[in-house]
């Protein structure tokens, strides 16, 4: 009976991405004694890290500053002897044909690897505005979930009007006193059930034909400027919060023609975070799936680092 040498390589596996999904499945790999690199970005960081508090992460009951959060995550993974390098993923390829190697390549050099998990994320897909990204963390937001709650009895406005823009209008009723919706056409593209619920919402208001032109505000958002698409007028609405919905952009490019994308550009994946090709894993916000959550991408990671360990056991079993 043959059998088959396994070629030289520097890692068991690979990660790509710093984020909760990242190093969840780093620790997990590095844990099981699989020599393990993730390697973290420069030029994108991690959606956490720019969250001032997170309050719905279970065992920590008094909220965490999303940095310091994926601190204690790193610092975890590197107890159980994970490696980690900042620098920037240029290419993810295959050695050679047949061959069970993936070259991953960074602008300072190449590692080869038998297994890669991605766990790249995905960021919210900016406006541009005036003042967007001054009030990060100080009254704009993405993610009504996360910061929903500390909008209680306050005026808040939601831009977009698509189905998670509607959603996430729905949500904030729980807690803010009243919700514009700021949508630049004069229909809403959410699905009829959501557009019935929030036009029958007494907390919920609309402004028609209108887009965000400004954020403003002095240490934290005090309200928005929005323009009439048709008349070019200028008002403003009063408020302290603003809630982006107009979308998501994964941070998939590495993987466009390697791996099967869905229509938006997500990893497509199995429950046990397979690919479509075997040996490469994702986790987190650049897969696809409906809930985009800290807690979601950790378990992600989980389940990326195990079907990860299962694969390279068989994989090691054939060989010697």
């Amino acid at each position: 009976m043959s059998v088959t040498k396994l070629p030289e390589y520097d890692f068991d596996i690979i990660i790509i991405g710093g984020g909760p999904a990242g190093y969840t499945a780093g620790l997990y790999t590095a844990r099981a004694g699989l020599k393990t690199l993730l390697l973290e970005g420069t030029a994108t960081v991690s959606q956490i890290t720019t969250t001032d508090l997170i309050e719905n992460y279970p065992g920590v009951p008094d909220g965490i500053n999303g940095f310091d959060l994926i601190q204690l995550f790193k610092k975890q993974a590197l107890k159980f002897g994970l490696e980690t390098i900042n620098d920037d993923v240029s290419s993810v390829s295959k050695s050679d044909s047949g061959s069970a190697l993936w070259v991953v390549r960074t602008g300072k050099k190449s590692y080869r690897t038998l297994g890669l998990i991605a766990a790249t994320g995905a960021q919210w897909r900016k406006l541009g505005v005036p003042g967007e990204t001054e009030f990060a963390g100080k009254g704009v937001s993405y993610c009504a979930t996360c910061d929903g709650p500390f909008y209680r009895n306050r005026d808040v406005v939601v831009i977009g009007g698509g189905d998670s823009a509607i959603q996430e209008s729905l949500f904030l009723t729980h807690f803010a006193q009243k919700v514009t919706v700021v949508h630049r056409r004069d229909r809403l593209r959410a699905n009829g059930m959501l557009q019935r619920r929030a036009f029958a919402e007494k907390k919920i208001e609309f402004a028609w034909n209108a887009k965000l032109d400004e954020v403003v505000g002095g240490d934290f958002v005090t309200g928005v400027k929005i323009k009439d698409v048709i008349s070019g007028k200028q008002k403003e609405i009063p408020a302290d919060g603003v809630f982006i919905f107009v979308g998501r952009l994964p941070n998939t490019g590495l993987f466009r023609n390697v791996l099967k994308l869905d229509k938006d550009g997500y990893i497509i994946t199995d429950d046990s975070m397979n690919s479509s090709v075997a040996g490469i894993f994702a986790a987190g916000d650049c897969r696809a799936k409906i809930f985009r959550q800290v807690v979601t991408a950790a378990g992600d990671g989980a389940n990326a680092a195990f079907s990860a360990e299962l694969y390279l056991a068989n994989l090691k079993d054939e060989t010697y």
